[in-house]
């Protein structure tokens, strides 16, 4: 009974074939649990994979939009910039005290005395208004003209008009040398700076076929009725 049991049972192989049988065993249980192995790793690799790309892709427009970003950033301070020194040469408001303050610095640093300023009605035009101030002051030939330079060169525009100059003898012999004999030069003129109009504000509606230009200066205007004294 027993012979029977064993026959056909590995009990009857011999030691190579059981060996072999063993083998077999351990390499197919190997490559089973490789391949089953391999297959995760390698769906978790891909997934990985296009999850690294997705990534890598959102980046991209990260550093794109980045980009644009100080693009428009850079662009937004130079705007702001050249708003800043748009409104120093059209600022929104008459700024008069400012006005003052800019014809009297020059003045100062010419040489010249400001001795009397009256600020006019301003005057609305299609895109600005005028802001204008009737000056008074005395200083030599050469102060007077470095005073005039002067206001050419400040940030805001300011047209200077109706220039009446006379000349006060300082005491010369020789009209044609007053100055180094210590003439003095007394000028009154109309200063007028500008201002941009506000968006409230109702401006002069154009003349049909006229430019929307700054008027031309009127040489016979009258001076302000009002006057200061420094």
């Amino acid at each position: 009974m027993a012979a029977l049991k064993l026959k056909g049972s590995l009990g009857d192989l011999s030691i190579g074939v059981r060996l072999a049988v063993g083998i077999v065993f351990v390499l197919v249980t190997a490559g089973a649990y490789f391949f089953i192995l391999y297959s995760d790793v390698t769906a978790s690799t891909e997934a990985k994979s296009v999850e690294l790309e997705d990534q890598q892709g959102k980046l991209a427009a990260a550093e794109a939009a980045k980009g644009e970003y100080n693009k428009d950033l850079a662009e937004k301070a130079r705007l702001d910039a050249l708003g800043r020194k748009q409104k120093k040469v059209l600022p929104d408001d008459a700024e008069m005290p400012t006005f003052l303050s800019t014809i009297q610095s020059v003045a100062t640093a010419s040489g010249a005395t400001l001795t009397s300023w009256a600020p006019g009605d301003e005057m609305k035009e299609e895109f600005y208004a005028t802001v204008p101030m009737q000056l008074k002051l005395v200083g030599k030939y050469h102060q007077i003209a470095k005073f005039f330079y002067g206001v050419g060169q400040v940030d805001r525009i300011i047209n200077m008009e109706n220039i009446i100059l006379t000349v006060k003898d300082g005491g010369a012999k020789d009209k044609g040398v007053v100055e180094d004999q210590g003439a003095q030069v007394l000028v009154e003129c109309l200063a007028t700076a500008f201002r941009a109009l506000a968006s409230n504000e109702t401006p002069k509606k154009r003349a049909p076929g006229t430019a929307g230009a700054p008027p031309a200066a009127d040489a016979h205007a009258a001076p302000a009725a009002e006057e200061k004294k420094e």
